[in-house]
């Protein structure tokens, strides 16, 4: 993929969301999206280019549907992303293209650690990018109904960078959801954010190391990442803090939980804000999260994919491992759908039930725990689900 600049500069997009129907006949579908493509400002030949040979791919749809992966407790996920291997290829990664991780920082405020986290677990250092047509996988979403006015505006942004030279309708590849290159970002990021970072007047997401890292720490900028803040830093916690008020919900100074008896595993307290997080409740590993880890969402809507990560990210400059625990066993898929199912009835929004343990379903289950009388740690269990 070959993104000119300088093609760029002639064309912008307004913001809007398209208003093609979802579902339905798909070549219609198609049929509706040029028209409004063309009505958006798009060259006629490029939205001819761009919709030549489309078709539906049923893979994207399966793929889509069958996320199970982020059903993992954090414990079994981040031991099957973070091995032994990942993390020595982390830090060769590091060192090799240290001027870049310094640019980075420099230009965008962003650590290494982060940059390479992402890059690790995307695409395992730009090997792995994924092999699904971007053109049908976008076109695919967004006549899925599911969510369109992501995918949809999307589009619109393909057939931009098509104009532009950026994208070959017919060949370009990457993963399920349209995302291209080493850190898999979307169509309109690419165009509002890539960065040059080779120099070679080119934004080359799939095979310049330097391009596809900057843009990366372009977006986390973008999205607020504050310069030289932590995200993530492990602690340990007192047997008599109040639980309730763990969770991202809670915000207080570092020095209050400090107060409180929290101490870090590895160096100071840093005087910011921060939310005490347990992944698996109160008897598995600990943590502080601080402003910066909330941003990380803007990356991965999955919980325990932005924990893992995150948590690698400190791993990659130094922290140790973390502290295990003993938590509570979790509740199978089917149970944790039966409890999501439960706690919707009660008027909680868990979002869409689906058996994983996201941060809406985190926020209800603590609740429940309070109204209970049991330790508000956010770690459904038996006892919980048997209680509602």
């Amino acid at each position: 993929m070959r993104l000119l600049f300088t093609a760029l500069a002639a064309l912008s997009l307004p913001p809007t969301a398209l208003a093609a129907p979802c579902g339905g006949d798909f070549a219609g579908f198609l049929s509706e999206l040029a028209d409004e493509a063309t009505t958006a400002g798009l060259p006629d030949d490029s939205v001819k280019e761009f919709f030549t040979g489309a078709r539906q791919d049923p893979a994207v749809l399966k793929a889509d549907r069958n996320q199970g992966v982020f059903r993992k407790t954090f414990l079994d996920f981040s031991q099957s992303l973070i091995s032994k291997s990942r993390l020595q290829n982390g830090l060769a990664a590091a060192q090799k293209h240290a001027v870049t991780f310094d640019r980075a920082n420099a230009e965008f405020g962003v650590s290494r650690g982060i940059l390479l986290a992402f890059w690790a677990f995307e695409t395992d250092f730009g090997q792995v990018q994924g092999d699904f047509n971007t053109r049908n996988a976008l076109l695919t979403l967004a006549h899925d109904c599911r969510r369109p006015d992501l995918f949809q505006p999307q589009v619109l942004a393909a057939i931009e960078l098509t104009a532009a030279g950026g994208m070959d309708p017919a060949t370009t590849t990457g993963a399920w959801a349209g995302e291209i290159g080493m850190v898999q970002m979307l169509p309109r990021d690419i165009l509002g954010l890539g960065q040059d970072g080779d120099g070679d007047g080119v934004v080359n997401l799939k095979t310049s190391p330097a391009d596809a890292l900057l843009s990366g720490a372009a977006l986390l900028q973008h999205h607020g990442w504050r310069a030289s803040e932590p995200w993530l830093q492990e602690v340990t916690l007192p047997d008599d803090l109040d639980w309730s008020l763990t969770g991202l919900d809670t915000l207080r100074p570092a020095s209050d939980w400090a107060a409180m008896g929290v101490t870090p595993r590895n160096g100071p307290l840093p005087d910011l804000p921060a939310s005490v997080l347990l992944p698996q409740g109160r008897k598995g590993p600990a943590f502080l999260a601080y402003p910066n880890f909330r941003v990380l969402f803007e990356w991965n809507k999955s919980f325990v994919y932005v924990t893992t990560a995150a948590y690698f990210a400190t791993r990659l400059e130094g922290a140790p491992p973390y502290a295990a625990g003993n938590p509570d066993p979790a509740l199978s898929g089917d149970q944790m759908q039966t409890l999501q199912e439960k706690l919707a009835a009660l008027g909680h929004d868990v979002g869409k039930i689906d058996g994983i343990l996201g941060a809406a379903t985190r926020a209800a289950v603590q609740k429940e725990q309070a109204r209970l009388g049991l330790p508000a740690d956010a770690w459904p269990t038996e006892e919980l689900l048997n209680g509602l």
